[in-house]
């Protein structure tokens, strides 16, 4: 398409004609807040001696290879625990392994600020999350690629908070490079507690940032201490350094958060080829090992934390060396590790991902594709479930858009509804009455059900090409954008009490003068 034509098509109203008026003031109808239960059985390309051999291979590593831990307090930690450590290299066997592990729920729920989105982890529930971490931004009226603002976070922070599609608030959206990094996380995180009410993620890179955090969502609460320890109110997530290390300030933001109870997340960044096997039975095998020690380590500190395990197991392209996701092997690899985290009791992660750089068709059918090996592996988190592109450095919030379209159609698939097989589901009355001349347009069996019987997108435009072309021919993404803006215009941020508003404010003040969190520049 030529740049004229490109510049020309932006510049179009468009969309869906129709769907204003049956609007009203709303910018969409979409599907109301809700926990969706999977009720599929999961997908299990494993066998029983497959589900054997890949455990026994994570204990192998485990046993007799080791992973170096990079921080001083969890190896004496785990050196208490009765561990073998030779150096920064911890090996522990299995059985301690598997009693540690054991020690963790199957299910847990995260409480926000607000209690009404209060989120099940674990057991059938699937839950999404907004894009995490981006360095960069791209949206269609800029039209290149840029490093991301405060602005551009906050904007996709709104559209975190007003698609009901998105259970949780995890990291930054896009990482607002305009902010120093000392001080980064302050104002961030007083972005998510007041233009949110959902639950809170805290990254684990340092002392203060862990701790300031937990400190906001508590006063965002207005808890008391006891109260912020007595159940998980925010959750961190934390990436091993495959192959076969934990960092230091990850492992430290783990242990604190522990010791108070918060919901933990380990999810080893394994790209088979790379950093791990070149086959996805390997890959799988070192993930769990890496994954399953920061568990164990988590457990005997406190036992009786919540924990998940976590899947990013992918795939390098071999002729690049470049990452791809969304691959028929990101697929069985989420679903060889359900498998596994079923076999230990775990709740599990994955990831709404691609490698695109742009919201096109690429983009939506790699993430169509890590989006459904989250529901056929009985994923209970979804994480970058809107938003996401270049494989985790762009976020866009068009693509945020067309994913919000996705995951409400993958909420509608699990509607017991649509597998109803009771009497007046059957509606063998209705096709007496309609026999082999007639149509069911007009019978009351339709007319009492036709308004929600199927579902309505608020997105995808579902006339034909003469229809289309006649309204102004709209591309997806335009249609995207035209929401975005319309979105973020009207966005209005759930309430908070003037008084623990303040309240924040005062703490961010405070802790911008004492320096916020050290740093190297």
């Amino acid at each position: 398409m030529a740049d004229g034509a490109k510049s020309a098509r932006r510049k179009r109203g468009g969309g869906r004609a129709g769907n204003a008026a049956r609007r009203g003031t709303a910018v969409i109808e979409q599907s109301p807040w809700r926990i969706p239960v999977n009720t599929d059985r999961p997908t299990e390309p494993l066998s029983a001696e497959g589900v054997q051999a890949i455990h026994d291979a994570a204990m192998v590593i485990l046993e007799d290879i080791g992973i170096e831990f990079l921080n001083a307090e969890a190896l004496e930690v785990l050196r208490e625990a009765g561990c073998t450590i030779d150096g920064q290299n911890v090996r522990m066997g299995r059985d301690f392994v598997m009693e540690m592990v054991a020690k963790a729920p199957a299910e847990f729920t995260i409480t926000p600020r607000n209690p009404d989105h209060t989120i099940p982890i674990g057991g059938k529930n699937i839950l999404f999350g907004n894009v995490s971490s981006p360095p960069n931004y791209w949206d269609m009226e800029l039209g290149r690629k840029l490093p991301g603002t405060r602005e551009m976070c906050r904007n996709l922070l709104k559209l975190t908070q007003h698609f009901n599609c998105i259970h949780f608030a995890g990291g930054y959206p896009v990482e607002p490079v305009d902010i120093h990094a000392s001080v980064r996380h302050l104002d961030v995180l007083y972005d998510k507690l007041t233009l949110t009410d959902k639950a809170m993620h805290a990254y684990s890179l340092g002392r203060e940032r862990v701790e300031d955090v937990m400190e906001m969502v508590r006063i965002a609460g207005g808890l008391s201490h006891e109260e912020f320890e007595a159940t998980p109110r925010m959750y961190t997530n934390i990436n091993s350094t495959s192959p076969l290390k934990h960092d230091e300030p990850m492992l430290d933001g783990w242990m604190r958060l522990a010791r108070r109870g918060q919901g933990l997340v380990v999810t080893p960044f394994t790209l088979a080829g790379a950093m791990a096997p070149v086959t996805m039975a390997g890959a799988v095998a070192q993930s769990l090992a890496e994954a399953l020690c920061a568990i164990a380590l988590a457990q005997y500190i406190r036992p009786g934390v919540p924990c998940v395990i976590g899947t990013f197991t992918s795939n390098v392209d071999m002729k690049s060396g470049a990452p791809a996701f969304g691959t028929p092997e990101y697929m069985r690899a989420t679903q060889m590790t359900g498998q596994m985290a079923r076999f230990y009791g775990l709740p599990l992660r994955s990831s709404g991902v691609c490698a695109a750089n742009v919201p096109d068709g690429q983009a939506m059918w790699e993430t169509s594709n890590s989006l459904w090996a989250a529901v056929q592996s009985g994923t209970n988190m979804v994480y970058h479930a809107a938003g996401w592109l270049e494989g985790g450095l762009i976020a866009s919030p068009e693509k945020f858009v067309m994913d919000c379209e996705l995951l409400q159609q993958i909420q509608r698939y699990m509607e017991p509804e649509i597998t109803d097989t009771s009497p007046e589901a059957l509606a063998v009355d209705a096709i007496r009455e309609v026999g082999a001349g007639g149509h069911f347009f007009g019978i009351q069996h339709t007319q009492d059900r036709y308004t929600t019987a199927f579902y309505q997108p608020f997105l995808s435009d579902w006339r034909n090409f003469e229809a289309w072309e006649a309204a102004g021919a709209v591309w997806t993404p335009e249609r995207a954008h035209r929401l975005y803006k319309e979105i973020v215009g009207s966005f209005e941020a759930p309430p908070m009490d003037a008084a623990i508003r303040d309240e924040l404010a005062d703490f961010v003040a405070r802790r911008k003068a004492e320096g916020g969190a050290p740093t190297d520049f």
